[in-house]
């Protein structure tokens, strides 16, 4: 076998194995959601099977990813992202970072002063503070977040969010469906 080859089919297992345990997944759930056995299952994680189409297509949709973030395809041609930024009103500026629509979508937002209007609409969304001081209201609860702190909620909730000032707040916004519901795992504060 192309030694390239090898070392490709013998990534998977691992990467296969991260995916699952990044999604805080047992084998037995996996196996429920994809209708393979889990000792196939530990199997290729382990690197004791060789993966085929037919065991791959199905843990590329359970897992929510192409087929080739599974087999680390050989890159090709240019490797740089090309984001194109788009200027809102009052001088923010949105940035998409992913394209995958009907999922969750993850943005990067500078957020200049506005005055809040509340809204409400369908799905779920995470905001993580990369500077500045972001207000965020959420029905009649209002909070302030600073860099490092994130926030998710029900956006069927009426909420704003923007500067807790006049100066610009930085964000990562996620935003998807109810299901597709990004997870915080964090412990309690260290005292």
């Amino acid at each position: 076998m192309d030694p390239e080859l090898a070392e490709t089919l013998d990534s998977i297992g691992p990467r296969l194995r991260a995916l699952r345990r990044d999604r805080g997944l047992t084998l037995e759930a996996l196996a429920r959601d994809t209708g393979i056995s889990v000792s196939t299952l530990s199997r290729l994680e382990a690197g004791k099977r060789r993966p085929t189409l037919e065991l791959l297509i199905p843990l590329a949709r359970a897992h929510r990813v192409a087929l080739d973030q599974l087999v680390a395809a050989p890159a090709t041609g240019d490797p740089r992202v090309h984001l194109k930024p788009h200027r809102r009103e009052h001088g923010s500026v949105l940035v998409p970072l992913t394209q995958y629509p009907g999922r969750v979508q993850v943005f990067k937002q500078v957020l200049s002063y506005r005055e809040p209007k509340l809204v409400t609409h369908a799905g779920y969304e995470w905001l993580y503070v990369l500077a500045g001081e972001l207000r965020l209201i959420i029905g009649e609860r209002t909070f302030t977040l600073r860099p490092g702190e994130v926030a998710e909620f029900d956006t069927s909730e009426p909420h704003w969010f923007g500067p807790a000032d006049a100066n610009a707040a930085e964000i990562l916004h996620l935003f998807g469906p109810r299901g597709d519901q990004p997870v915080v795992r964090t412990g309690p504060a260290a005292h």
